[in-house]
């Protein structure tokens, strides 16, 4: 499922409800949640707050999300050692998430990225992408 399938229509159509969801689960104002805002960097997430957020577009949208399903996708066909050394996300590797993660200014996903802080790219278009390939996946299983 390449990103190009998922329309600036299909992310704008779920949009309203995972900001609302991403404003409850952070406790913050529904309008403070952009499409462009980071997570981390802008509202102020944790990572356990992702987990909440997941649970939450779960319950909302009657999907699975598998735990790590978003660096899972990140990676996409690379294999571990191809997409990071030692902690660091590989060239090949920020150009796979560059490609994947386009909602992101291509800035952010710059060299050295440790892996560890691949959430800190998570914009909320991000998490309305997941949503609707796993939606589109769980369709066409």
């Amino acid at each position: 499922m390449s990103n190009q399938e998922i329309s600036k229509e299909d992310i704008n159509a779920i949009f309203p409800d995972v900001a609302e969801i991403i404003a409850d689960a952070l406790g913050c104002d529904t309008d403070e949640v952009k499409l462009d805002s980071s997570l981390i960097n802008d509202l102020d997430a944790e990572s356990i707050d992702f987990l909440d957020i997941v649970f939450r577009l779960e319950r909302k949208f009657k999907v699975k999300i598998p735990r790590g399903k978003l660096v899972e996708d990140a990676r996409g066909e690379l294999s571990e050692a191809e997409f990071e050394s030692g902690g660091v996300v590989t060239d090949v590797g920020l150009e796979r998430l560059r490609g994947f993660m386009d909602e992101v200014p291509a800035d952010r996903i710059s060299n050295p990225l440790k892996s560890a802080e691949i959430p800190k790219l998570f914009t909320t278009e991000t998490f309305c992408k997941m949503v609707l390939r796993v939606q589109r996946e769980g369709a066409s299983s």
